[in-house]
């Protein structure tokens, strides 16, 4: 089975303009997170899916010179943009990542991962992901699903927010597609680790800054031991809502 991490990523954002290439330590955060996917076990390609739009050209420029590969589509149709990344790759399974993650843990896109590769193959629209009930920090994202499952989705979805939206067709018909969710040890929701705003970024540098040149390895578990030494961080950005639509964030 071909698995593909499918990674959203566009210079658009409406609260943090051009945030993806934002950097930390002379590094752009898209560069630490393709780092932190490329050692998941279970992905064999990662892709970035990026828009068609001149403003994501700096995008395709950077992915050009770091020999990453990119798909361009759509910027207000995200469903379709998925689905031909997907068929451009001839993905069997699909992680789908946002490019406002710089944190990540590929450990824990292996737990998801491993989950839906458990499932027993009786169900052609698999569906697995770490957010249908929220314990992991924001910034833990992942979900995957069976290319059949993102086919179905992009041929069955025709309201304009199901296409705006990668995989709110699935989550909306769980008579068609089989829902599984994967949950941490413990509820960690209240962190936020995703960057969509100067506080989230803020926030993120100095996790950063503090971690990653002493151990580029970093987990999970290592960013909640910073801030058990650091709780006053944990207010940079406490105080940022979450946009109402969670997948605009790229």
């Amino acid at each position: 089975m071909k698995v593909a991490a499918i990674v959203q990523a566009r210079m658009g954002s409406t609260r943090l303009p051009g945030k993806v290439l934002k950097e930390v330590l002379n590094r752009p955060l898209l560069a630490y997170q393709l780092e932190r996917v490329k050692r998941s076990l279970f992905t064999d390609q990662i892709v970035i899916a990026t828009t068609d739009t001149a403003k994501d050209d700096p995008i395709v420029s950077w992915c050009k010179k770091n020999g990453v590969t990119y798909y361009r589509g759509s910027e207000t149709d995200v469903l379709q943009r998925y689905y031909r990344a997907a068929l451009s790759v001839k993905a069997e399974a699909v992680i789908r990542l946002t490019a406002d993650c710089p944190l990540i843990d590929p450990f824990q896109i292996d737990n998801v991962v491993n989950k839906y590769l458990s499932l027993k193959d009786d169900h052609p629209f698999q569906y697995v992901s770490n957010t249908l009930k929220r314990t992991f920090p924001r910034g833990m994202d992942t979900e995957i699903f069976s290319y059949k499952a993102l086919e179905a989705a992009h041929n069955g979805a025709k309201k304009p927010n199901e296409r705006e939206h990668v995989t709110k067709y699935m989550i909306d018909h769980p008579d068609i597609f089989r829902l599984t969710n994967v949950n941490y040890s413990r509820d960690e929701s209240n962190h936020r680790w995703t960057v969509d705003t100067t506080e989230d970024f803020l926030l993120v540098k100095k996790i950063l800054e503090a971690l990653y040149p002493r151990n580029p390895y970093f987990t999970l578990e290592n960013i909640l031991e910073l801030l058990e030494k650091h709780p006053e961080w944990q207010k940079i950005n406490a105080h940022i809502l979450q946009k109402k639509s969670e997948e605009e964030n790229e």
